[in-house]
């Protein structure tokens, strides 16, 4: 027992340092943009242009594609006729490739007869550079409804639009599958959506000392924020990522600061930054008007958007019903390596100003919320600006630490139970041979280091 319970503590060990070891690092080219950190978990699928053809997805999992220009690809869902089930795609083109206005994709949810349940399109309009660019659709159950109500089949439509001056290169897709949780057992949800909300930006933060914190390169490991200033650096043709847990009945509100380039330049730029906002699904709620850049201050901040609620989903407004959830909300901030031919290729300051306004309210579901729900666990990781990965890896670190401190207690105890019938061993031989010749270490010596 002594052996086996040593082995687990042993295994538990080397797994922990192997989880270590496995967790993505941002390899990339000095002074060069870091690329996009894809989902390591993501499995590798590959659209269908025939919709019999199509391989299925499974909620909760992250999957990597492709399309090519003017492709029209099938993924399937396999649904049951009571959960509201979310596909995202994540469009990454290749750095130093054209994109131009208009270009971009969209993404649709149909049932086996064709009709569409949602979609949306997510495309390169003035900021016209290569940067990732997001959307979703769904399907989701409404007692109202007459369409994509039943269980059975549904497809997932994924279709590239390309002009000919772009660059032909297929596209990089990164697709998740949520499904929304139950909401509670005999609760109603309302069916309208609000009419009255506040829609005047507050007052932006002000701190007296502006910290640090380095974007990340994608949705996977985004930096994390809570409300506050924040500092940071952009270079051209970069795609910075962060996230700020939002819950229900909560507004949120960002603002992107460019700095003043130091050289003397003030060659004009135009649609030089975008500032984007994502919902937890990684579905498109808003972005900013591109920000033009002459090598002075400037500054572009989303346009308000209503608090955090579930009757969201019944408004027109797309940005509006995107708030329709708890969780994580993503902004992302991307400048175009246009800048680089005027003010070099060195990062430009940035400040990101973030704020979170109102109370939290309760969750309408019944158990877990999953990613739609905002944890303390989250919570902590938006004060310490971790993003996920960095908490993952705090997390295993602390198993290590746990497991090594369970290993050494047994090495500990086995050697003192070996040094303790040593000496019993010793005394027995003073008075005469037993149990084996003298000065053998018991039972075959002490115990083995691994």
């Amino acid at each position: 027992m002594r052996q086996r319970n040593r082995g687990r503590a042993t295994l538990a060990a080397a797994a922990a340092m192997c989880a270590v070891a496995a967790l993505p690092g941002q390899a990339y080219a000095a002074g060069e943009p870091a690329a996009y950190t894809f989902d390591p978990g993501a499995k590798a699928v590959r659209g269908a242009e025939v919709s019999t053809d199509a391989s299925a997805l499974k909620p909760g999992s992250v999957y990597r594609s492709s399309i090519k220009p003017g492709e029209k690809l099938y993924y399937r869902l396999d649904l049951d006729a009571a959960t509201n089930a979310y596909v995202s795609a994540v469009v990454v083109p290749k750095a130093g490739g054209k994109v131009a206005y208009g270009d971009g994709i969209t993404v649709s949810v149909r049932d086996s007869t064709d009709l569409q349940c949602s979609s949306e399109d997510a495309r390169f309009q003035a900021a016209e550079f290569p940067h990732p660019i997001a959307a979703y659709a769904y399907r989701v159950t409404d007692k109202d409804s007459h369409t994509c109500q039943d269980a059975g089949t549904y497809n997932v439509l994924i279709e590239r639009e390309s002009k000919a001056t772009s660059t032909p290169d297929a596209w990089d897709l990164e697709l998740r599958y949520e499904s929304e949780p139950k909401l509670k057992k005999g609760g109603t949800a309302p069916t309208e959506a609000p009419e009255d909300w506040p829609s005047a930006s507050p007052t932006p933060p002000t701190q007296a000392k502006k910290e640090e914190r380095p974007g990340g390169t994608s949705y996977y490991d985004a930096t994390s924020l809570e409300t506050g200033t924040w500092r940071d650096g952009i270079e051209p043709g970069q795609t910075l990522f962060y996230r700020v847990p939002v819950d229900w009945g909560q507004q949120i509100f960002a603002t992107v600061d460019l700095g003043n380039s130091v050289g003397g330049s003030d060659e004009y730029v135009g649609n030089a930054l975008a500032l984007s906002l994502d919902n937890p699904a990684h579905g498109h709620v808003d972005d900013a008007s591109p920000l033009s850049y002459s090598g002075r201050p400037a500054s572009v901040s989303l346009d308000p958007l209503p608090p955090v609620a579930y009757e969201n989903r019944f408004t027109f407004s797309a940005g509006e019903s995107a708030m329709r959830f708890a969780g994580w909300y993503y902004l992302s901030v991307s400048l175009s390596p246009e800048v680089a031919k005027a003010y070099g290729n060195k990062a430009i300051p940035m400040t990101l100003k973030v704020q979170v306004e109102n109370a939290a309210e309760t969750s309408p579901y019944g158990g877990s919320a999953g990613i739609f729900g905002v944890t303390q666990d989250d919570k902590d990781m938006a004060r310490s600006g971790q993003s996920a990965p960095q908490a993952d890896k705090s997390t295993t670190m602390k198993m290590v630490g746990a497991a090594g401190i369970g290993a050494g207690a047994v090495l500990v105890l086995g050697l003192g139970a070996w040094t303790l019938l040593a000496r019993r061993r010793t005394a027995a031989a003073a008075g005469g041979p037993a149990g084996g010749a003298a000065g053998q270490p018991p039972y075959g010596g002490p115990p083995q280091a691994w």
